[in-house]
């Protein structure tokens, strides 16, 4: 018999190792096999399970609008939050710029009347309060919209009269404080706040109102704001300093931004590739992904994400109030429920179980039919987008403007706006620095002359920068734009520097020192222009414990009195306070 060949020998080799192999895999016993049977089924079933769940929430908003509205919530916490702190300080009774005298103002320009023309120029429920008591006004309007707007961010519920009471409490806020709600950010905030009226049902206060779905309309609104910030912003940096053309902005930004923080401090001494990288990617974002919104759901999420990414990344690197947190808003519109729910616990009858039902009802051709209020609402959605439609004209036209302006309102109501920041960047930081002597003489070359520190803007070169964000600190940014302009331009700091001298304690809670504190105060206070700049990491002056050095500029207002600032504060109808020298 002939020998069996080689490779015939090599087979039997390897199905005997195989055999092999297979006896020592040991065999599960009835109970095991049933665990592993019913853990296979589990996954199984919840493979399918989650299908489902993404089948049934894609293109619904349900969970978004509760994500919507509580984050619109905490910015409205926030925003009446620091009107309570710093509005009768700034705008109050006494206030550095007092908001009865602009209302006053306003209504000496329609000979003393308060009429329709009145009220649209200044639309604000101000006028109908009592005068007498503007401190207690103030506090009573930040007090009920923190009030509201903390139940709405930790409920999730509103309806449309919730979301009308915030907005026009904040409205009137905007209209009276004058130069301190300035910013662009407070057009932006009503905009969005308007929009979340829209979302919500008229009465009902369920997070899952079953006949009140959300709005495709005011969805769509909230993503053709979030386009015209972006693209805003991005355009007007093209057209505006030519170092965001450069690439070069970036190496200024972090230094000379409004308030810096301590990231920023580091950020500040990035190679300068990167710095070009990072003005690059802003351009990227601000003025190609905006128009991922128009194709499809996949790229509008991907807008979404990247917007909020962007934003995320502001927020770490600068003090920029709420504003950031606050365009992360409306990019949210930009996610479905399959996105969002894995925000959302699926305990039974949970927001996910009730929104799941309420499609499934759908899918299912059992939903039910509208009611008269149902109907009423979506002819008003119609009218909000055909509002929109009309408002948006002279904002389009903005933006394809050579001559575009930022930050701007078409309208009193401030309902569709204009957007931008950082036009043009400052390639030098100066700041203005207050300082008290109790000198008789502040011309002697010996007086002693004492510093008084902000909350967060630059003084102190020993002292870190602050992280504050959200939160604002109105008099600081103000201190900001001051700093390259002059005081004839900024009258209320003559005023701030009188109440200094008066030491009057509603002006002294917006600093974070008085060098004065347990003593006479200043006979004199006076301002100096000073350059400052970031001190080099790891470097000489920061082993002293220095987070910035400057250099002396000049005098910014000269050495001023209570007694010579009597004639001025009488002109401009500020209360001349009684020197509190003895």
């Amino acid at each position: 018999m002939a020998a069996p060949s080689e490779g015939a020998s090599s087979v039997n080799a390897c199905n005997l190792r195989q055999r092999h192999a297979m006896s020592e895999v040991p065999k599960l016993d009835s109970n095991q096999q049933k665990a592993y049977n019913k853990q296979s089924d589990e996954r199984k079933e919840s493979k399918e399970k989650n299908e489902t769940e993404l089948q049934s929430l894609s293109g619904s908003f349900w969970l978004t609008r509760v994500v919507l509205l509580r984050s619109l919530a905490f910015i409205y916490c926030v925003a009446f939050l620091v009107a309570y702190n710093q509005n009768k300080s700034l705008i109050g009774q006494n206030g550095l710029l007092p908001c009865k005298l602009y209302l006053q103002s306003v209504q000496r320009y329609f000979k003393g009347k308060i009429d329709m023309d009145a009220v649209s120029y200044t639309p604000t429920i101000f006028w109908l309060l009592d005068w007498s008591d503007m401190d207690m006004n103030l506090d009573c309007v930040a007090l009920l919209g923190l009030g509201l707007a903390t139940f709405v961010f930790i409920t999730g519920c509103a309806n449309m009269i919730i979301m009308t009471v915030l907005w026009i409490l904040y409205h009137s806020l905007v209209n009276i404080g004058q130069i301190w709600y300035s910013f662009g950010w407070e057009s932006q905030l009503l905009e969005t706040g308007f929009l979340g009226i829209f979302l919500c049902p008229l009465w009902s206060l369920r997070a899952v109102p079953l006949y009140t779905p959300p709005s495709y309309i005011v969805i769509w609104a909230y993503r053709w704001l979030i386009f015209r910030i972006m693209l805003g912003a991005g355009l007007i940096k093209i057209r505006g300093d030519r170092c965001w053309r450069d690439l070069t902005c970036m190496n200024y930004h972090y230094e000379t931004q409004p308030v810096p923080n301590p990231v920023a401090y580091y950020m500040h001494r990035s190679p300068w590739w990167f710095h070009q990288f990072e003005t690059l990617v802003n351009h990227f974002v601000e003025l190609i992904v905006p128009f991922f919104i128009f194709l499809g759901r996949r790229m509008c999420i991907v807008n979404g994400i990247l917007q909020i990414l962007f934003q995320v990344l502001l927020i770490i690197s600068g003090n920029l109030s709420f504003l950031n947190w606050l365009t992360i808003v409306p990019s949210i519109a930009c996610f479905d429920d399959a996105f969002l729910k894995f925000l959302f616990s699926s305990k039974i009858n949970g927001i996910k179980d009730q929104v799941l039902k309420t499609q499934a009802e759908k899918a299912s051709g059992r939903q039910p039919s509208p009611r008269y209020g149902t109907l009423v609402r979506r002819v008003m959605n119609i009218f909000l987008g055909l509002l929109i439609i009309c408002l948006s004209i002279p904002v389009v036209f903005n933006l394809l403007s050579s001559k575009q302006v930022m930050n701007t309102s078409f309208n009193s109501l401030r309902i569709v706006n204009t957007y931008g920041a950082f036009g043009s960047i400052t390639k030098q930081r100066t700041e203005v620095i207050l300082q008290g002597t109790s000198s008789l003489n502040p011309n002697d070359a010996t007086t002693v002359w004492e510093e008084y520190d902000f909350k967060c803007k630059p003084g102190n070169l020993t002292r870190r920068p602050c992280l504050i964000s959200p939160y604002h600190y109105r008099l600081d940014w103000l201190m900001w734009f001051a700093a390259f302009q002059t005081y004839e331009q900024n009258e209320w700091l003559i005023h701030l520097a009188g109440k200094i001298l008066a030491n009057d304690t509603q002006a002294l809670s917006l600093m974070a020192s008085n060098p004065f504190e347990g003593r006479q105060p200043p006979r004199w206070i006076k301002g100096e222009h000073y350059l400052y700049k970031f001190s080099r990491p790891w470097g000489k002056h920061a082993a002293e414990g220095k987070w910035w050095i400057r250099k002396r500029i000049g005098p910014y207002f000269p050495p001023v009195n209570l007694q010579g600032l009597r004639k001025y504060f009488e002109t401009r109808n500020w209360p001349v306070p009684n020197s509190p020298l003895k």
